[in-house]
């Protein structure tokens, strides 16, 4: 037996594997969410049939499916028995994304066999979410759409509970942990040289030293970050606007598919489906959103962050830097716990608030955990001067 047919026969054995614990796992459900998992069990019968004909074209033996799952499949559906559908379904979705390139360097692969084993896992996580979509189909069902206004589900939800508030770009993430962090770190950085016994003027130097090194350091940290994320997510949008221009009905049924297991009637979902994939713009915007879980235009500006982190953490370490422009000795330190105390209980609260986690809790920890690291530092600060003379 060639290298080839060896080949097709493993891929021949995976797809009626994958297809018999489908069924099975069909059997323990109802509804939209039963026709899906059929569905992708059809889909990998039909791979499997390509193999067949490929082994019979080069004169292999087809060895017979004997419709028993393996021992390991055996145990999902057990524990889906046991438990709950639920239950092995976010397992399922994790092998099929490590699996899911399998034909990508396939040459005897057609194509939108790649496309459909990328479906399986986004059907699966989605089956998994358990979202209810009984908003969504009637938006979708009686919204209008117009050209070049892509029908966009987050933007409705977030239209009728304007209460989240999701900062997708990073910069307000990048604000609040630029503001703690230099409060933070410079205030344990003045602290430690003042338990040390160190002069006025040098601990100035040194917070000064500090407030520009952590702030260069926080925006070209932030900067890299976000600039590879950036790339990676449009390269991950360039992908699939080519998936939609090379194999648009793979895409419309990959489509249709993430709206039934979202909760959607099949009439209605094709329905949606189709209506989207009519306008190459909105398609490539709903796939994004639906398929990649991304929104093409908040996908995160690196100067923007950047430049936050650095002015962000150049505020928070002025706080104990200040009164040693004006002060000196006890007096400076005394003021800049005072106001480090202050600033603490603020961005904390501030935290607290945006988060709903609640301002008095947050503030409390924010100080517990600033001062406590201030005050480790000058009793350090403190032994090493003494031991230093």
């Amino acid at each position: 037996m060639s290298k080839d047919s060896e080949r097709y026969l493993q891929y021949l054995n995976s797809e009626r594997k994958a297809a018999r614990l489908y069924d099975a796992l069909a059997e323990l459900t109802d509804g939209d969410r039963r026709e899906a998992l059929l569905e992708l069990a059809e889909i990998e019968r039909r791979h499997a049939a390509h193999w067949i004909d490929l082994l019979e074209r080069a004169g292999v033996e087809i060895p017979p499916d004997d419709e028993t799952l393996d021992p390991d499949d055996k145990e999902v559906l057990q524990r889906a028995q046991q438990y709950s559908l639920d239950s092995v379904l976010t397992d399922l979705e994790e092998a099929e994304r490590e699996a899911e390139s399998v034909y990508d360097s396939e040459p005897d692969a057609p194509r939108n066999m790649s496309v459909d084993e990328r479906q399986h896992a986004k059907v699966l996580r989605k089956l998994a979410s358990q979202a209810s979509a009984a908003d969504l189909a009637a938006t979708v069902a009686t919204q209008k759409m117009e050209a070049n206004r892509p029908f966009d589900a987050q933007a409705i939800l977030a239209n009728s509970e304007n209460w989240h508030h999701v900062d997708k770009s990073g910069t307000a993430r990048a604000a609040v942990f630029g503001i703690s962090d230099g409060l933070v770190s410079n205030t344990a950085l003045v602290m430690g040289f003042a338990g040390g016994g160190i002069g006025s003027s040098t601990v100035l130097f040194a917070g000064i030293a500090g407030l520009l090194a952590g702030a260069f350091s926080m925006a070209a940290g932030e900067y890299v970050s976000v600039a590879g994320q950036r790339d990676l997510f449009e390269k991950e949008i360039a992908i699939e606007a080519e998936e939609l221009r090379t194999a648009p009905q793979e895409e419309e049924r990959e489509l249709e598919l993430i709206y039934r297991a979202k909760g959607l009637d099949a009439d209605l979902a094709k329905q949606v489906a189709k209506r989207i994939m009519s306008d190459p713009e909105v398609a490539l915007d709903t796939m994004v959103r639906e398929e990649l879980g991304l929104d093409p235009d908040e996908l995160g500006s690196p100067i923007k962050v950047a430049a936050s982190s650095f002015a962000s953490f150049a505020v928070g370490a002025i706080v104990p830097v200040i009164p040693y422009l004006f002060l000196s000795g006890s007096a400076a330190l005394t003021l800049g716990i005072v106001l480090a105390v202050i600033a603490l209980l603020v961005v904390g609260g501030t935290v607290g608030r945006i988060s709903g986690s609640g301002t008095v809790k947050s503030a409390l920890r924010q100080l517990a955990f600033g001062g406590g690291a201030a005050i480790v530092t000058y009793v350090i600060g403190h032994f090493i001067g003494i031991g230093l003379g």
